[in-house]
């Protein structure tokens, strides 16, 4: 598993993910994470463009985006809640976006 790193070398999924004040929801989303890295993608679907959404059902309904490459590098984008869903698709989205441009001019 691996995370997206911006242009700046910033990670924005673990900032996300270490920005959250709620320890519990912290260790929730860590567990979850441990069951991707075993290959149980669990409760996922496709959001388009080639990044999916993982649901981690505690709090406000945590998300979970990131996209697949070389068939088993689960790389992680961003995370958010339900009631900022819709933007963070489209920014996960973008992430993707940027992560494949780099890659092919790299």
């Amino acid at each position: 598993m691996e995370y997206y790193l911006t242009e700046k070398g910033e990670k924005p999924f673990r900032k996300w993910l270490e920005g959250l004040n709620d320890i519990a929801a912290r260790n929730k989303i860590r567990i979850r994470l441990d069951r991707v890295r075993l290959g149980n993608l669990g409760s996922n679907r496709p959001v388009g463009e080639g990044v999916f959404e993982l649901k981690v059902s505690y709090g406000p309904g945590y998300r979970l985006y990131y996209a697949i490459e070389k068939k088993t590098v689960v790389l992680l984008l961003l995370g958010g809640e339900k009631s900022s869903q819709r933007s963070d698709i489209a920014l996960a989205k973008t992430y993707w976006q940027d992560h494949k441009r780099r890659k092919k001019n790299a």
